[in-house]
């Protein structure tokens, strides 16, 4: 695991931003990438406009996504291709909008599989981009939910009591399936979810996937940062 901090939120989009195109520019014949929604990603996702990538071998998903209609201001997807994919030629797999949560969990799964590669544990994505909650979660895996606890399927939906909403997430043996994960986080209100995660044995959703991952590199700007050295 390694940690990298930049002096506030925009270098650290660019520094993202940086990550993820070379990561394109590298894997081949097919990159693929599950991208996060939130703020400091969208900032990552609009620099990537300008970039001169071969976004036509490119494919992403999406690591989580509220169970709203893509059109609807809180949706991941949304963001997503207002931030990049209304822009760029790569091919974009967004998570279905259906009322059944379950159904779109089980669809999105079978996508998935079109696309990406078997690996030892099953599906292996290449690039996964993902945020921080300040309590602790990642992706749309929220301490005491049942998909913390999914073994066998990828993609699934979950029921999350503390917002009281479905959420469709990605799973642990889906994102420490991936051969790079890049954890993004900024601002003070994160520093102590931050600490706790990265010195820490803690079992917080996020502290789960980094310790997991086969390559995960954490971007934080220094306000996020300021509690590691503590």
């Amino acid at each position: 695991m390694r940690v990298r901090v930049f002096s506030d939120a925009a270098h650290l989009a660019e520094a993202a931003a940086e990550e993820i195109a070379a990561w394109v520019r590298l894997d081949a014949p097919l990159a693929t990438m599950g991208l996060a929604g939130g703020t400091t990603p969208r900032g990552a996702y609009e620099r990537l406009r300008e970039s001169h990538l071969p976004w036509r071998r490119v494919h992403a998903w999406m690591t989580d996504e509220r169970a709203v209609p893509p059109t609807h201001i809180a949706s991941n997807t949304g963001m997503v291709r207002r931030a990049l994919f209304d822009h760029v030629p790569a091919t974009f797999h967004p998570v279905p909008w259906v009322e059944d949560s379950a159904a779109a969990a089980a669809a999105y799964e079978a996508e998935l599989a079109q696309f990406l590669p078997l690996g030892p544990r099953g599906l292996q994505p290449g690039l996964v981009v993902l945020g921080l909650g300040e309590d602790g979660h990642t992706a749309s895996l929220f301490t005491g939910t049942a998909a913390l606890e999914e073994t066998r399927l990828g993609f699934v939906a979950n029921w999350v009591p503390q917002l009281e909403a479905w959420r469709l997430t990605a799973t642990l043996p889906l994102l420490t399936a991936a051969r790079r994960t890049v954890f993004l986080a900024t601002g003070k209100h994160k520093a102590a979810v931050v600490a706790e995660v990265l010195t820490g044995a803690g079992d917080l959703p996020a502290a789960r996937v980094s310790r997991e991952s086969r390559d995960a590199v954490w971007l934080l700007d220094r306000d996020a940062a300021s509690r590691l050295d503590a």
